[in-house]
């Protein structure tokens, strides 16, 4: 048994460990066990520990050390490149540009004649969600300034976000305060791509997820009902939105209610939007098109080639 998506023998071996009877007086004990194994599981499952892609610049966009990116330019590009700028997921808590970017995208989109980004952001506990947003805005706004120098299109920009990253780039693109915040609007994003997140509804989520995350949830989205809605790209939708998104997911059901929901509101206020549905289930499923989206041989990547090359106009 190799290691994948840091979950190897010794989580396989805790859980084994958990799930062993006990007496009665250690049940409470061993269920807590349990729930944190579980969503530290959960949490990695998709983390891609393998060595950055060669060739990156990493830029500052603010004071907090985890405010910066990296960047990694077009390969022979004939004047200014469109932008693809990812945000990581990990639960709003865990992860980074480091170990859940995947290693396919820094390849294969610079190849294609994209210039692609990748982000840290602050994270819960030490931020909010809505800084992590504020976060994502910052940093397109920090690639935008420097266009010039990187060989940037600032016109032709879309987002990217995987699982608590789609959540995030999925707010970004139907609340425009963020990007306001910035100095920024909707004008300055072409697309949105957020891929198998579950959290665009946060009530709904929190009603009906699964029960392996709530805790998660409630520590990045609190009990207040009016702050769940506002942090709801679902409930965000009505118009105005960022122009097109394109909304990737597996087979997890709350994963396709979700995206299915926000397709519809999404809609509803008159943006474009495409699905593209693929096999995957679980967790495995969920970590697998985060980390093989870029690998030529993976469905879900012509899928979004596709897409880009129409959004884009190239």
């Amino acid at each position: 048994m190799t290691k994948r998506n840091g979950f190897g023998y010794a989580a396989a071996a805790a859980f084994a460990i958990a799930s062993v009877s006990v007496p009665a007086p250690f049940a409470d004990a061993r269920e807590k066990m349990r729930d944190r194994l579980r969503e530290r599981i959960a949490e990695r499952m998709g983390a891609d520990e393998g060595p950055k892609a060669p060739g990156s610049e990493t830029i500052s966009y603010g004071s907090n050390p985890l405010q910066n990116l990296d960047i990694w330019r077009a390969k022979d590009a004939k004047g200014p490149a469109p932008l693809i700028v990812f945000v990581h997921g990990g639960g709003w808590k865990r992860g980074s540009k480091d170990n859940a970017t995947g290693q396919y995208k820094p390849v294969h989109y610079p190849e294609a004649g994209y210039a692609f980004a990748s982000i840290n952001y602050r994270l819960v506990p030490d931020a909010t969600v809505e800084q992590q947003a504020a976060d994502v805005a910052g940093a397109v706004k920090a690639l935008i300034d420097r266009a010039g120098a990187l060989g940037i299109d600032r016109r032709r920009i879309v987002i990217m976000g995987h699982s608590a990253g789609a959540h995030l780039v999925a707010l970004v693109g139907t609340d425009e305060r963020y990007l306001r915040g910035a100095g920024l609007s909707f004008a300055d994003i072409a697309g949105v791509i957020p891929i198998d997140g579950a959290a665009y509804d946060v009530p709904a989520q929190m009603k009906d997820g699964p029960p392996i995350m709530q805790k998660t949830y409630g520590q990045a989205f609190g009990s207040d009902p009016a702050r769940q809605r506002i942090l709801s790209p679902t409930l965000q939708a009505a118009a105005p939105n960022a122009p097109q998104f394109l909304l990737l997911y597996v087979q997890r059901p709350d994963g396709v209610r979700q995206a299915e929901a926000l397709d519809k509101a999404l809609t509803a206020g008159g943006t474009k939007v495409e699905r593209g549905s693929f096999p995957g289930e679980g967790l495995q499923g969920h970590a697998e098109i985060n980390r093989r989206l870029g690998d030529p041989s993976y469905a879900p990547t012509g899928a979004v080639d596709i897409w880009l090359k129409r959004v884009f106009g190239r």
